[in-house]
């Protein structure tokens, strides 16, 4: 295991991280470290879609031939599909959605937890958390659910102030399991569910708006949000083919391909 790799923290956290995972790789494949030099390197990395974030990563000194980079959700999409046109929806911490089509990337939602994700389960551990505030004190419905998330502050709103304070998306998602744990029957869970899976529907319309002819979902909350999908979708979404790092070896196969000495 490496540190970070999302380019929104810096480049003086990531690069060294994103540097060990890729010598740990070359150990991996039984390579010396000096091989480096004939290597054309493929990274997905998130916040890659941000031009200067990407541009700072760029120059970094990581001693390869040659270092192709997109964002992990790229690098996801090509696996998914085989290097074929599609769209992937990514459901997990954050959410985001990504059309490849004809060459062109599109990328749907992801502007991060601030500002965005609407499907994660980083918003919907909020949003439960928000009803079970609301539901001490008397201003929304109580059940199972908010019961357990208050338990978990010891019933102590004030407490639940105090971990907010400093808690990640990553925290705010632990939570998203409780509530899928609760759907079918616990009115609070399925209300966040509902709202959620509306969010889900506008990213999926929008991917098939695209072009995108297959819809791959991934990430952690894919499996768990499937079975509140509309049906009307049963055509369109399908398993991945293959997963990041099958579209990280795309990538740099492309751009090794696509190289002017390569011609």
């Amino acid at each position: 295991m490496s540190g970070s790799s999302n380019l929104t923290l810096g480049t003086a956290i990531t690069a060294p991280a994103i540097a060990e995972a890729g010598e740990k790789a070359l150990e991996a494949a039984g390579l010396s470290p000096d091989a480096k030099a004939e290597v054309h390197a493929g990274m997905g990395l998130s916040g890659a879609n941000v031009p200067a974030l990407a541009d700072g990563i760029r120059s970094f000194p990581f001693g390869y031939q040659s270092l192709a980079l997109a964002s992990d959700a790229v690098t996801a999409c090509l696996g998914a599909h085989a290097g074929e046109d599609g769209g992937i929806l990514i459901l997990g911490t954050g959410s985001q959605g990504l059309a490849l089509v004809a060459g062109k990337e599109t990328t749907v939602g992801g502007w991060g937890f601030a500002l965005s994700d609407d499907a994660s389960g980083a918003i919907l551990g909020r949003a439960a958390i928000r009803a079970a505030i609301l539901s001490i004190d008397a201003l929304a419905p109580s059940s199972d659910l908010t019961r357990l998330i208050m338990a978990r502050f010891h019933d102590d709103p004030s407490e639940a102030v105090l971990w907010s304070q400093t808690a990640t998306p990553r925290d705010y998602g632990s939570f998203a399991p409780l509530v899928f744990r609760a759907a079918g029957g616990d009115g609070v869970a399925d209300h966040l569910i509902g709202h959620a899976i509306g969010s889900i529907v506008g990213m999926l319309d929008r991917l098939i708006h695209l072009g995108a002819p297959r819809i791959a979902l991934m990430g952690g909350l894919a499996a768990p949000y499937r079975p509140f999908l509309p049906t009307r979708y049963d055509d369109v979404l399908i398993e991945p083919k293959g997963d990041a790092l099958d579209g990280a070896f795309r990538l740099a196969k492309q751009d090794f391909q696509a190289s002017p000495t390569q011609g």
